[in-house]
């Protein structure tokens, strides 16, 4: 089988592997794994951790970097999955980009048949925002500031929107995402490369600042400073990109003096928050299509990568088509 390996910074190939055994190695006392085969997966920003380099804590290992993906049970050794069925699978750390791996069964989602099968794919990003917004004590009524609109933000625009909040104002520096952000949700856009985003806020929000700032970039590129100031005083940031291991620079004091409540969020329950999502988009709670705009066979990942990578040609979100996909 084939197996995609990180082999230097922005370098990504495929390279033959064995095939994984049940059994192989053994799962905890009283947990059973399945062989699950991807059929149809999605480049997320957290995947670049591995394929920028520089990031000591997220050093490639063959396998890496996907987790966004849906296919077949291969094999199991439970009762839970039968081979054939389908169904959304997380891998561990990342390590999903090849045509088969071993995961225990408690990683893995029945679909519902009636999602299509990318927005089945968004289901898991969406079960993270899900897990990340049922933190929050209250979203009615509430000014709420997004600063980025890659996939994971457009995706909070969207269920902000949804959940009652008074107004969903989109920060980003580029005009692309901004446009997607307006057809997810977003009821103001800010392009942070043109205006003094603080001073853009203060005017949308009648001088009152947000109530609540989801910090959606995270990577080198972490913006919870900005967030601390586009919050009101007794407001809440909600941090949810992915941070580098040390926070350089942090203006701890703004976020002190202001007395500001900082929520993290990570690792959504796959009980609860992922067959939540795709119930949500089998009944059609919110569209997720704006965020769908490439689709490339896995043996043009290095290609899927660059164009995510690069943000090129309007890349939102890159699908990897696997052989083993039938559409």
């Amino acid at each position: 089988m084939l197996i995609g390996q990180i082999y230097a910074p922005h370098q990504i190939r495929l390279i033959a592997a064995e095939p994984p055994r049940l059994g192989d190695p053994p799962p905890p006392a009283g947990e059973h794994q399945i062989i699950f085969q991807p059929e149809l997966g999605c480049l997320c920003g957290s995947d670049l951790l591995h394929f920028e380099g520089g990031y000591p804590e997220y050093a490639p290992v063959p396998g890496q970097s996907l987790h966004e993906i849906i296919g077949r049970v291969a094999a199991s050794s439970g009762g839970r999955f039968q081979p054939g069925d389908r169904v959304l699978c997380v891998p561990v750390n990342h390590c999903g980009l090849a045509q088969q791996f071993l995961v225990s069964e408690r990683r893995a989602v029945p679909l519902d048949p009636r999602v299509p099968d990318d927005q089945a794919v968004l289901a898991q990003p969406l079960g993270t925002v899900i897990h990340a917004l049922k933190k929050i004590p209250h979203l009615i009524d509430q000014d709420v500031v997004v600063v980025g609109q890659g996939p994971m933000g457009l995706l909070f625009s969207a269920v902000l929107r949804n959940l009652g909040v008074r107004q969903v104002i989109a920060v980003d520096r580029l005009a692309a995402r901004l446009e997607v952000g307006q057809r997810m949700g977003a009821t103001s856009v800010v392009d942070n490369s043109r205006e003094d985003p603080l001073e853009a806020v203060r005017r949308l929000t009648s001088g009152r600042l947000a109530d609540l700032v989801v910090e959606a970039v995270g990577h080198r590129e972490h913006t919870l400073n900005l967030c601390a100031e586009l919050c009101r005083p007794g407001g809440r940031v909600l941090s949810f990109g992915v941070p580098p291991e040390q926070i350089d620079g942090l203006n701890w004091r703004t976020i002190f003096t202001k007395n500001l409540a900082i929520q993290t969020s990570v690792a959504p329950d796959f009980e609860r928050d992922f067959p939540l999502a795709l119930r949500w988009l089998a009944e059609r709670r919110l569209d997720v299509r704006p965020l769908v705009t490439h689709r490339l066979p896995l043996v043009d990942i290095q290609r899927a990568f660059d164009l995510f990578h690069g943000r090129l040609d309007g890349a939102v979100k890159v699908f990897v088509e696997f052989p083993e996909y039938r559409p």
